[in-house]
């Protein structure tokens, strides 16, 4: 059986790195993207620049993956903006980037990548939501509404992808201690972790374990679903 292709948004540094490593590891060919190159390299990685809200850059990877491999199994769509502002000091120009990023990113390499898996009739999509969502967590107006819009583009993403055998699902991390916290006063983590049914930082193989549920060839029953870490929901 031919290794599987999985396409990884976002893999510099933090989570996206962590999935790449994890799946080379297992044996996948994967192919990631980042608006600068990454300062590691890796066997069995391939790593492009690109912005995701670029249409054409999501078109230009996907065509090259359908040259190299012929179709693509999994797409994890993790890159995104973390915006912590009050709303009255927050600009537009800043909203406009986030929104571009999480949503608009999202959906262009959803939309690419599905046109590739449909020819196979199978595919995976995770999609990155947070707990910020449904916690409403103050302060972040910008980037919980962008991550509310992901939820709600997984949701209907699902039901119009599922006729081609590719599911569309997503992932709300709790915090995880990558360098997007490090700026993050502590105070603020604290009250936002006592907030959860689970108090404690999220690590990299928390966010793993619930993208290798979803991705697995075994789970094509499971579609439209967000998994929130921590015990919130």
């Amino acid at each position: 059986m031919p290794s599987p292709v999985t396409l990884i948004t976002g893999t510099r540094k933090g989570i996206g790195r962590s999935l790449a490593e994890r799946y080379v590891g297992l044996g996948h060919a994967v192919i990631g993207c980042s608006r600068s190159e990454p300062e590691w390299t890796l066997d069995g990685y391939t790593h492009q620049i690109a912005d995701v809200a670029d249409e054409k850059a999501a078109r230009k990877i996907v065509s090259s993956i359908r040259k190299a491999h012929g179709r693509l199994d999994n797409l994890i769509n993790n890159a995104g903006i973390a915006m912590m502002n009050h709303s009255l000091l927050t600009p537009a120009s800043a909203v406009r980037d986030v929104l571009e990023t999480n949503v608009l990113g999202t959906f262009v390499f959803c939309r690419e990548a599905a046109k590739l898996m449909k020819k196979n009739s199978f595919g995976r999509i995770v999609n990155f939501s947070t707990v910020a969502v449904p916690m409403r967590l103050e302060g972040e107006a910008a980037y919980v509404a962008s991550k509310a819009a992901v939820v709600s583009l997984t949701q209907v993403l699902a039901r119009e992808f599922a006729e081609y055998g590719i599911t569309v699902n997503a992932v709300g991390p709790t915090p995880v201690q990558t360098d997007l916290i490090g700026a993050v006063p502590a105070e603020k983590i604290d009250a936002l972790l006592a907030r959860q049914a689970i108090g404690r930082l999220g690590t990299l193989d928390d966010v793993a374990n619930a993208v290798d549920f979803f991705i697995r060839p075994e789970s094509g029953f499971i579609t439209g679903q967000v998994l929130y870490l921590g015990g919130v929901g």
